[in-house]
Parts: structure tokens; sequence; C-alpha cells
């Protein structure tokens, strides 16, 4: 039924680790796990994606990752006992397990998982510095086309091939640190090439990620 996307834990070690816990569904832009919180309980993201951002003192969001199905949400805080570090946002409508602290890592000691986790925490953070990487040196075309393709890459697939991100453009201008103006107005160079339309609840209805990255690419 779980499909990992990592060879850290596998198939049947992730089918375990989600029966600790019943499913919930979460809509997107609910927030997941907050900054800053104790780290009470970890999730395990069985369907749809999320956003990771930090709130410096400025206090503007800066996008840190994207996480999608397959994903364990707030393990390293649970781990090492620490409070949040940054928040996770649902991008998508997403299903997740909510396991308790103590259950996990009762879990996560029985089954000697702690090495395989910590090693995947690492590859998380570099990952996360690749994205910083993109939106620090890329214009707002490429950051939006980087950004969208991520959200993208488990989205459900809609008629004709389309898919949906249930993002505002608000929402898409805060996720890569530009104003909503910019974003708007390469989203309607993308919209009159019929590559993309805004949804009726506001979100982004994509037929042509391929043409929008190569455009973005065009433009730096």
């Amino acid at each position: 039924m779980y499909q990992s996307h990592h060879v850290v834990l596998g198939d049947a070690a992730w089918a375990d680790l989600c029966a600790l816990a019943q499913p919930h569904r979460r809509p997107a832009g609910t927030v997941l796990l907050r900054q800053g919180e104790q780290s009470t309980h970890v999730l395990a993201l069985a369907s749809g994606s999320v956003t990771v951002s930090l709130r410096g003192s400025s206090g503007n969001p800066t996008l840190l990752a994207f996480r999608h199905v397959g994903e364990l949400l707030g393990d390293l805080g649970v781990l090492t006992r620490t409070p949040r570090t940054a928040t996770v946002t649902a991008a998508t409508d997403c299903l997740v397990h909510i396991i308790p602290a103590a259950t996990f890592l009762d879990h996560v000691a029985e089954h000697g998982l702690l090495s395989q986790l910590l090693a995947h925490a690492v590859t998380r953070i570099r990952e996360a510095e690749q994205v910083r990487l993109e939106l620090a040196a890329d214009n707002v075309p490429a950051r939006l086309a980087s950004m969208l393709s991520r959200l993208l890459a488990t989205a459900p697939r809609e008629h004709l091939g389309s898919k949906t991100v249930n993002l505002t453009q608000a929402d898409l201008a805060q996720l890569i640190g530009a104003s909503r103006n910019a974003v708007g107005s390469a989203l309607k160079k993308w919209r009159l090439r019929g590559w993309l339309q805004v949804s009726a609840s506001g979100g982004l209805v994509v037929h042509d990620i391929d043409a929008i990255r190569e455009h973005a690419a065009l433009s730096r």
C-alpha cells in the first residue's frame, strides 16, 4: 500500500512504521509541524507533498526543501530531543501517520534504525542546501519553474496529463522569496502560451512543465 521513495528503510520497514498510527488527511496549506514547538511526534507522509521552511530574524520564511510521499517529518527533532527547527506545510492534500515520540523511539531502538535515519537526515540537509542555492542564484522565472517541478513530482495526474498545484500566487511568491507581482508576471506569460491555467480554487493546473522549464532557462 505504501511506497518508500528512498532506500534507507525500504518498503517493508516503511509499512511497519506507518502501521504504528492511523492515517489522517490534511488539506493543502495546513501547517503540519511548526518551528520552535516541542518535538512530540513524527509524521510519516503516506501521500502528497510538503514544503519545509525556516523563519529567520526578519520574520520572513525561507524555503529549505520539498518532501514527498515516503518521507519522515520531524524525526530528527525527536531523535535529538530538540524543538522543531523548521516549519512543515502541506503543499498538496496529504495523508500522514502521526506517530508519538515515545512510540517512534521504541520502534527505532527495537529495529536498529538509528544509523539509517541519521544518514538519511544528512542527505536531506544536503538537498535543502541545493534548493537554497537555486533560490539564491536564479531569477524569479527560474526559481518558480524549479519550485513547480518539485511540487509536481508527486502531484496526481489529471485529465490529459495535466497536474494541479494547490497553492495561490501569494503562496508561491512567499515560498520562492519573490513579490506577488513578479510571480504573477511569470505565470501570465506561461498562461498565455497555454502551458498552465489558474484553477477555480486559485491554484494552478500545469499542462506542460517541460516547456515552462525551458522558457525559464532561457530567461536566466
